[in-house]
């Protein structure tokens, strides 16, 4: 994990480059977890978020291109965890059949989110000079931030 200087002290910014293969989810899920644990999230907050990260990692792997980069900013308000790719297309939720394997990841991540996430062009933390695209989420910090 590299800790990268924000421009307000009042905002922690964490960027990890994540393997191009399954190991992201784990090594995703792992990172997170002790990120926001670190910053004083519920332990609730914490599972939803973990789940969150896996179902755009996941999302990333299966649709987007590597270089893959995993982020968590957090202000006094509210901690925005993204994942960044290469890929062009950007994600959209599907209407899965009751048998379909795939398409309920963002479903999931609107819906634990509270529906504030969403998907915007970001350059790369890790290399500033590479531009990507961020599928994020955000959750607020506790009962003043709601």
């Amino acid at each position: 994990m590299a800790t990268l200087r924000s421009a307000p002290q009042s905002r922690t910014q964490y960027a990890w480059p994540l393997p191009g293969d399954a190991r992201a989810v784990a090594s995703a899920r792992a990172d997170a977890r002790k990120a926001l644990e670190g910053l004083g999230l519920d332990a609730e907050a914490v599972d939803d978020a973990v789940l969150m990260v896996s179902e755009i990692v996941t999302n990333a792997l299966l649709y987007g291109d590597p270089p893959y980069e995993m982020t968590v900013r957090a202000d006094p308000a509210e901690i925005v965890c993204a994942v960044v790719d290469s890929g062009r297309p950007l994600p959209a939720p599907r209407s899965p059949g009751s048998g379909d394997e795939r398409g309920r990841g963002l479903h999931i991540v609107a819906i634990l989110s509270d529906g504030f996430y969403g998907c915007h062009p970001q350059r790369y933390l890790a290399w500033p000079a590479r531009l990507g695209k961020a599928t994020w989420f955000a959750l607020p910090r506790g009962t003043e931030a709601a």
